[in-house]
């Protein structure tokens, strides 16, 4: 009697890679449709970018769809010097950096206390807070226009003397429209990070200060990376407040600078195309460094059931 051993295969096995999977009639259909819908919105976007490196003389002769003569920067050159680029960019700053830092400063305070902690008025609080985003801009104008005039400023701070025509006013409005939309969004991630957080911190002896900066600041980095991305975007792009309130057009942010590069009888869209590369600059230098936590944040609670 002889025992045999089990036999075992040495044959490599071929694995299926998921990554690989049947093209379907279907699935050919959705790429065809995704290939055309990025077409379609890059043709504005590539069309501005052809038009900046034509001389204005060409595209009036031959139309904006024909092949150049000639590629030229002269239209860089003339935008940075005619729209002060330099200076806009520094006026820009001035506004976005202190409202995109106030704006996710006090709506993380608002979100942690909404979500991390039960007390009688906090969802309808939450609520509140939230649905001020809902309110549409323009509403406000008149009444908003009338009050910032009747707040007076040190000279030091605006060149008119009130809050209207101040930097601080835009940045109070940024930050005011802003919050909401943001104190949403981190309250729900919030609200995924578990409870005992806190309960072993206060048993640890940490204040609410603690709690709030030390442990669930640090949790919070996707979602913050995703709102400063976003917001970002939202501020720097903002033209409407500009214009109305800040009625001067050398303190005026970048993106209304732009109107200042049209003439009396005609405009040379070529040049406005350039300036509008300069503007469009940051926010892809912004997307590209925060690329990977703003899709990360984008994706916060889809594993979650």
């Amino acid at each position: 009697m002889t025992a045999t051993a089990p036999t075992t295969s040495d044959a490599p096995v071929e694995l299926k890679d998921p990554k690989k999977s049947r093209l379907t009639p279907g699935r050919v259909f959705l790429h065809f449709v995704l290939i055309v819908l990025a077409a379609i919105w890059m043709v504005p976007l590539l069309g501005a970018l052809y038009s900046s490196f034509r001389p204005f003389a060409e595209t009036v002769d031959k139309g904006y769809i024909s092949l150049p003569d000639s590629l030229t920067l002269d239209n860089y050159r003339n935008a940075w010097e005619q729209g002060d680029i330099l200076g806009k960019y520094w006026n820009t700053a001035l506004v976005l950096i202190p409202a995109l830092i106030l704006t996710l400063f006090l709506s993380s305070m608002v979100a942690f206390a909404a979500s991390r902690y039960s007390w009688r008025f906090n969802i309808a609080f939450l609520v509140l807070f939230t649905a001020g985003n809902l309110l549409p801009q323009q509403i406000i104008i008149q009444p908003l226009f009338q009050l910032y005039n009747r707040i007076p400023l040190p000279d030091f701070l605006s060149n008119s003397g009130k809050l209207n025509g101040s930097t601080w006013g835009l940045i109070l409005i940024h930050v005011a429209f802003q919050s909401g939309f943001c104190t949403f969004v981190l309250s729900n991630y919030m609200k995924l990070l578990p409870k005992s957080l806190n309960e072993a911190a206060l048993v640890d002896g940490a204040g609410v200060w603690t709690v709030y900066w030390n442990i669930i600041m640090p949790l919070t980095r996707p979602a913050l990376a995703a709102l400063a991305t976003l917001e970002f975007t939202w501020i720097y792009n903002d033209f409407f407040w500009a214009v109305v309130l800040e009625q001067q057009g050398a303190d005026r942010p970048i993106t209304s600078s732009l109107a200042n590069l049209g003439g009396e009888f005609f405009t040379d869209d070529n040049l406005i195309a350039a300036a509008s590369v300069y503007v469009v600059i940051p926010t892809i230098l912004v997307y590209f460094a925060l690329q990977k936590h703003f899709i990360a944040g984008l994706a916060l609670g889809a594993d979650k059931g």
